[in-house]
């Protein structure tokens, strides 16, 4: 994977303000157009409802988004707190596990009411109204990839890395450049990472970029891999967005990867 001179994209940043702008219509009542948390599973408990994206809910009161209602959970925030969903809302909403938008996330569809699943159960930090109607699958591969290649090889694994870590993990000028180093292919990530004091290990998480840096080409040059990764499980495996591996220059997934130094796997975890 091959860099090439490139311009570097900057994202902008949702602002979250101190007067939500639909505040007005928080009242704890789950009223048809709205998504509302519920602090208990099986939709029990307080209700907190919205009626648009949040990307920052707050940590402590008086401040933060809270639970309205009465019932279990009254005044509690909503960040990492809620347990089930009721999406009464005409598009589809995107739970995350992050601020911002970002980390792994649960779709409810139009209609949908149910538990969170396992990752995201009292561990919601942001909420995205999509548009359309969607399926209200728990998966949390989406190719959104904006095609930029921030100074990296057109649709190639580490031009949609860049993209990841941009989009969603807040580094909105990463790019073949960022830290005054070069990144360049992806089996040279973890050593550029290291160079600029960037987090390495052998520990996935969520938002982690994973690096293989032993696969080589058939040219027999180590270019090595890169990817985002979307999930991480308690046996320690991990699935993982990418592009220019299973699918040629183009957008794929793989599931139940593991560390190790197989030339299909990955070696090493960058944790911006």
């Amino acid at each position: 994977m091959l860099t090439v001179a490139g311009t570097t994209l900057a994202l902008a940043v949702p602002i979250v303000g101190a007067t939500p702008a639909f505040a007005a219509s928080r009242d704890g009542s789950c009223d048809s157009g709205e998504f509302c948390y519920y602090y208990n599973s099986d939709n029990a408990g307080s209700i907190s409802d919205f009626t648009g994206s949040l990307s920052n809910y707050g940590d402590t009161q008086p401040s933060c988004y809270d639970f309205k209602s009465a019932g279990n959970g009254q005044g509690v925030c909503i960040k990492n707190n809620a347990a089930s969903v009721w999406n009464r809302s005409g598009q589809t909403v995107r739970v995350y596990f992050n601020s911002g938008y970002a980390g792994s996330y649960q779709d409810f569809a139009p209609g949908a009411k149910g538990n969170l699943n396992s990752t995201l159960k009292n561990n919601n930090a942001s909420h995205q109204f999509l548009g359309g109607g969607g399926s209200g699958s728990n998966e949390n591969a989406t190719n959104d990839f904006d095609g930029g290649t921030r100074g990296f090889a057109a649709n190639n694994c580490t031009a949609f890395a860049a993209y990841r870590i941009a989009s969603r993990l807040g580094v909105s000028n990463f790019s073949n450049s960022y830290g005054g180093t070069t990144w360049g292919n992806a089996a040279q990530w973890d050593d550029a990472a290291r160079r600029l004091g960037i987090t390495v290990n052998t520990t996935p998480s969520v938002g982690a970029i994973a690096v293989n840096d032993v696969h080589r080409a058939s040219d027999g040059i180590i270019y090595g891999h890169v990817a985002y990764v979307n999930a991480v499980y308690s046996d320690g495996s991990f699935d993982v967005e990418e592009y220019n591996w299973n699918n040629k220059l183009a957008y794929g997934t793989r599931s139940g990867m593991h560390v190790s130094s197989a030339d299909n796997a990955f070696q090493w975890m960058i944790h911006f």
